[in-house]
């Protein structure tokens, strides 16, 4: 079996060893695609990036791309990284992207993405040139402010998806998590101007609205099925069961759904059983696909978290779409500080 570590030679021509992961996030930290496609090609060209522990900025990590075969890509707004994309079909490098597409426009939750039209555009864009099975459509967190009710929300949730019929597979969504965030509740008081320290928390929806959200979320599908859209809903992180309401738990790094993509990638496929890239012998085969699946799961998300093994490359406290909710922001000050530092001929996203 092939190793997942291997030396490298970095832009200082220092040799140093470098993780070599199969599967790269881009990024559940930061929106590489809005913010950083430029830094994130010219990685690749290099070879590898550097990626710094959230909690430690002095432990370092070289990240290869030598053996990488998907990259997930996490965005709001992919339309910048659309003119590179090609650059992966050329390299062979497998992709799809998690697009969160929320309305959040009237209660300033979102402040610095793009309008609802012009995100809608680019999903659709993005559909078509990469398949509708490659682009997942997020509303997520769902959460509320005050004055707004369920029914208010899962009517954005609707004129959203009429306009996305065909272009996607799947709904993904969870809700939101204030109480746990001390900063998220912050930011929810001093950037919106709609919540107080007493009535913060009413961000989160209690047990009956949550039941009303995935009632009608469940009956749109239905309609939607009826229409010919079969599109599926999925829960992300949240531990709730909702199996009768046909809501399953979603694996945002999903290997079932890339080796049905990608299923002639024997190589991809292989690992996807077995967690190991697999030794070709002398004529260039590999060992047979065993027909179980290793149990991949990430130990390093939340228990609920379906996802399979990666490799995230993003950084805390450099996204800037300085969504009030965001529990990798410390603050728009910290973010701004930050962003004056990257450079797209850097090794990572701050230095």
């Amino acid at each position: 079996m092939i190793s997942n570590k291997l030396q490298i030679w970095t832009d200082r021509n220092e040799c140093v060893e470098a993780t070599a992961p199969v599967i790269i996030s881009a990024s559940r930290s930061t929106d590489i695609p809005a913010f950083y496609a430029k830094w994130f090609f010219n990685r690749l060209e290099k070879g590898y990036c550097v990626w710094y522990n959230p909690f430690n900025r002095q432990q370092k990590m070289y990240v290869s791309f030598a053996r990488c075969k998907v990259i997930v890509f996490w965005t709001k707004n992919p339309k910048p990284i659309l003119p590179y994309l090609r650059e992966l079909d050329e390299r062979g490098i497998h992709y799809y992207f998690q697009v969160t597409l929320n309305d959040y426009v009237q209660e300033g939750f979102e402040p610095n993405v793009p309008g609802v039209e012009e995100r809608i555009e680019t999903f659709r864009a993005l559909s078509e040139r990469i398949g509708h099975e490659r682009v997942i459509w997020r509303f997520d967190p769902l959460m509320l402010a005050p004055g707004m009710t369920p029914r208010t929300l899962l009517s954005r949730i609707w004129k959203i998806g009429n306009r996305l019929k065909g272009c996607t597979d799947k709904l993904v969504f969870s809700f939101v998590d204030v109480r746990a965030y001390r900063k998220v509740q912050s930011n929810l008081v001093k950037e919106t101007g709609v919540f107080t320290k007493e009535d913060v928390e009413s961000a989160e929806m209690d047990a009956v609205q949550r039941v009303e959200i995935v009632d009608g979320l469940a009956k749109m599908r239905d309609i939607w099925a009826s229409e010919g859209w079969n599109i599926r809903l999925a829960t992300c992180a949240e531990e709730i069961d909702l199996d009768r309401y046909d809501i399953e738990h979603n694996r945002c790094i999903d290997g079932e759904l890339m080796e049905r993509i990608w299923s002639d990638d024997r190589e991809l496929v292989y690992y996807l059983h077995t967690g190991k890239l697999p030794e070709p012998d002398l004529f260039g085969g590999i060992p047979d696909i065993p027909i179980e699946r290793k149990n991949l799961k990430d130990k390093g998300q939340r228990k609920a978290c379906g996802c399979m093994v990666s490799k995230d490359i993003g950084m805390y406290d450099t996204c800037r779409h300085f969504c009030v909710y965001c529990y990798a922001n410390t603050s728009r000050e910290c973010v701004k500080k930050n962003a004056a530092r990257h450079s797209d001929e850097s090794e990572s996203l701050i230095d």
